[in-house]
């Protein structure tokens, strides 16, 4: 498969709450491009936010760099941003993102999430804690963010695709949890797949899909893919240096 991109592209995995990472690639990516002498499209594959320590920073760092001149952007949505939605809109979700580690991200915003809270009416008040202290402008943010991207023969996703299914069939619930089939698959669709999702070690780099998130909160790794043509080449950033 000989696959190509229209413009030099870096492909960003999961970064979960890691900003102090995600700004270290950034830069890398930056001075990568002005090396090679193009415009870069930068694309975030989704879950910025839990279990690492700055989820609210890293936030704050998408919206900053959607106002950036150096570089086009695309933003997908995680699970784990989704899941941030639906504890809004119920907070009986709570548990479940708890166990997902959205305690950290409550943290970010200066709010505390109980232990193991059976009592609906703690998780209201959370909920309702949370909402008043998240970013209004986060939450609109993440409600707008598209589920795909494809350029070239580049299809890019949180987690994957379904083999098994049309493309045209497939959205948000495939797009943003699928893994064991879509792993497992010979070749999943006829794109080459970007995606995050599932922590591989190594990352991913086969003839049919590229997997790059290497479990930042894991190993202190935070990994993207650069596509130039029909050439891709992997950025990683680490907290040993």
């Amino acid at each position: 498969m000989n696959s190509r991109i229209a413009q030099l592209t870096y492909a960003i995995g999961d970064i979960h709450g890691y900003d102090a990472l995600f700004e270290r690639l950034l830069d890398y990516i930056r001075v990568d491009a002005e090396l090679i002498g193009e415009r870069p499209r930068v694309i975030l594959l989704g879950d910025y936010i839990d279990r690492g320590p700055a989820s609210r920073q890293v936030l704050d760092r998408i919206l900053r760099l959607r106002e950036a001149t150096w570089c086009d952007l695309v933003v997908l949505k995680g699970n784990h941003e989704e899941q941030l939605l639906k504890f809004l809109a119920d907070p009986m979700t709570g548990e479940t993102w708890r166990i997902w580690g959205g305690a950290a991200t409550l943290t970010s915003y200066g709010v505390s999430m109980p232990f193991l809270a059976n009592d609906p009416g703690v998780w209201c008040d959370v909920r309702d804690d949370f909402r008043r202290a998240v970013d209004p402008v986060h939450v609109e943010m993440l409600r707008s963010l598209p589920v795909s991207f494809q350029d070239g023969d580049y299809l890019f996703v949180h987690a994957g695709v379904d083999p098994d299914r049309p493309l045209a069939e497939q959205g948000p619930e495939t797009f943003m949890y699928i893994r064991g089939r879509f792993q497992q698959a010979e070749q999943a669709c006829e794109y080459v797949v970007v995606h995050g999702h599932t922590p591989e070690d190594p990352v991913t780099d086969l003839r049919w899909r590229i997997g790059v998130d290497s479990g930042v909160y894991k190993v202190g790794v935070l990994t993207a893919v650069r596509l130039r043509g029909d050439n891709r080449k992997l950025l990683q950033v680490r907290t040993d240096g």
